[in-house]
């Protein structure tokens, strides 16, 4: 035999014997999952928390609004400036209004001038009364004496006649006096009710003046100013708001308002320690507290609150979250962008795995799993008893995780509590030096009840798209 051919028949041997050892490898191999482990430990101290966005706002603020019709003559701040209650923020033209004024007023010391003069006559009136009067007294004394020397044939008939048109003519002019002091305490009645008429008339036009200069309601800053000199503006009528002038902020007590999912509101409270962040000043956090907690969903589209929604809808909703930072910066500004970090739970020395590491199978799965095995010979499918059903079994899911046990993975029940970023409290069902299964996504996501595995905790090779 020649030697090319003891090579060939060697190399064809060799050749078989690799695919053979090949071939036995894959089936031994065949249905196999690789997994990566983790051992079940204790953690000092786990944290849920609830993170959500939103933006920095003061607790108190005001949209400064168009007052009058009237156009800017002087804009007394600039943006930014720090203001204080009472400061004059912008003058609005005040030709008309002044001068309205003036008028108004002019016209009020006129009727406090009809006033002293309806007055004047009224007490003249009341004095020319009371004359009146005791000119009717000493005629009705004089006629009464006449009746009785009349009767005595003492005095002449035309005597007593006298004395008796004399007292008719005194009981007719007190008649008359009466007359006019209550005309003049009427006249002085109206001009008293007219000057009260002017003064609300002046009252008001004040009122109108006092509007062309815009003086501040509160301490803050001024936060936005989009008008400029020069501009005419106009007052808000209805269904229409007035022209929009500045915005003042006081930033003394400054929160971050954020929007919760709807998911995570109910484990928010009042209280709850929130940590925030700024997009603006990197690399600091804001301690601060939960103090306000929106009872009405907004959706997450539009903004508005489902109450404003005529239409029903299926989309994703947010609630309002306001913390109260404790000592927030000078430099900060409304509407900057922020996170808050809100801690809604907090557990010492719990038992915990990698969230991820959490698998969920339907109850249906776990008994055909569990006949599969005692088919096969085998003695224990689950690492623990199922719940008790509560329900549909194709529907009914089962929270667990999956305990190595030798060559094979165990699906076993437990019990949750509070969640961390990463991690999971186990209430139940688990102890401290568990081997479970906590990756891949993969494996985890179609792994079976009693399934073979093969661990590999080894560090993952980084793929081409990775390492570019």
């Amino acid at each position: 035999m020649k030697m090319w051919q003891k090579v060939a028949i060697g190399a064809a041997v060799v050749v078989v014997g690799a695919g053979i050892v090949l071939y036995s490898v894959n089936q031994a191999n065949k249905g196999v999952t690789t997994v990566q482990t983790a051992k079940v430990g204790k953690q000092d101290t786990l944290i849920s928390l609830v993170t959500a966005s939103g933006e920095i706002k003061p607790t108190t603020y005001t949209n400064v609004q168009a007052q009058g019709f009237g156009r800017i003559t002087d804009i007394l701040v600039r943006e930014g400036d720090r203001i204080k209650k009472g400061d004059r923020l912008l003058l609005q033209e005040n030709v008309q209004a002044n001068a309205d004024v003036q008028a108004q007023s002019a016209a009020m010391n006129s009727s406090e001038s009809g006033i002293l003069a309806a007055d004047a006559s009224y007490k003249s009136a009341q004095a020319d009364l009371l004359l009146q009067k005791a000119n009717q007294e000493k005629a009705k004394l004089d006629y009464q004496r006449g009746q009785g020397l009349y009767k005595d044939g003492l005095i002449p008939k035309q005597d007593f006649d006298q004395r008796k048109t004399s007292y008719d003519a005194a009981a007719a002019s007190v008649d008359s006096a009466s007359a006019k002091v209550l005309q003049l305490k009427a006249q002085l009645e109206q001009s008293r009710s007219q000057l009260n008429q002017n003064k609300a008339v002046l009252t008001r036009t004040r009122d109108i003046l006092s509007k062309t200069t815009y003086v501040s309601p509160i301490n803050g800053i001024v936060s936005y100013l989009p008008v400029r000199l020069g501009e005419y503006v106009v007052p808000g009528i209805q269904n229409s708001n007035g022209s929009f002038l500045m915005t003042l902020s006081d930033m003394s007590i400054v929160t971050a308002e954020v929007k919760v999912d709807e998911t995570d509101i109910v484990n928010v409270r009042m209280g709850q320690d929130a940590d925030v962040t700024i997009d603006a000043v990197p690399g600091k956090i804001f301690h601060g507290k939960v103090t306000e907690i929106g009872s009405q969903a907004v959706l997450r589209s539009s903004g508005l609150a489902t109450t404003q929604s005529t239409t029903s809808t299926q989309e994703a909703k947010d609630f309002k979250v306001v913390a109260t930072l404790d000592s927030p910066p000078e430099n900060l500004r409304p509407g900057l962008s922020t996170t808050a970090k809100i801690k809604t739970a907090e557990k010492k020395s719990v038992v915990a795995i990698p969230i991820h590491a959490l698998a969920v199978r339907s109850r249906k799965d776990l008994e055909e799993a569990k006949k599969n095995a005692k088919g096969n010979g085998g003695s224990v499918t689950l690492a623990a008893p199922l719940p008790a059903p509560g329900g549909d079994p194709k529907k009914e899911e089962i929270q667990g995780v999956f305990i190595v046990n030798g060559k094979k993975a165990l699906f076993h029940p437990v019990k949750t509590g509070i969640s961390g970023v990463t991690d999971i409290e186990i209430t139940e069902g688990l102890q401290p030096g568990d081997e479970i299964v906590v990756g891949s996504y993969k494996a985890l996501r179609t792994l079976k009840p009693e399934a073979p595995i093969k661990v590999d905790n080894s560090a993952p090779k980084k793929t081409d798209d990775q390492q570019s």
